[in-house]
């Protein structure tokens, strides 16, 4: 998979995670695009890292609402701060 495609995947991710979590980060990103933009970004890049995106194709497919994120979500804490915060 080629680098850009990797990173559509990616955010497409954890665009599809934050929706089954109810967190809203586009919001976050409209109230402070320079903080929360970085964020949302290296949210990306961590989801490119993930060893397990297959999975979580998988579970997305398979769920419109989460309580959390899966433990092997390398943005765990990032969705549980902002639907915390």
């Amino acid at each position: 998979m080629g680098l850009f495609s990797k990173m559509g995947q990616s955010a497409d991710l954890v665009s599809g995670m934050s929706e089954r979590l109810g967190v809203d980060l586009s919001d976050a990103v409209a109230r402070d695009p320079e903080i929360e933009g970085y964020k949302y970004r290296r949210a990306v890049m961590r989801c490119s890292q993930c060893s397990d995106q297959e999975g979580c194709l998988k579970l997305q497919a398979n769920s419109t609402h989460l309580d959390q994120a899966p433990s092997y979500c390398m943005n765990k804490d990032l969705f549980e701060h902002t639907k915390n915060g």
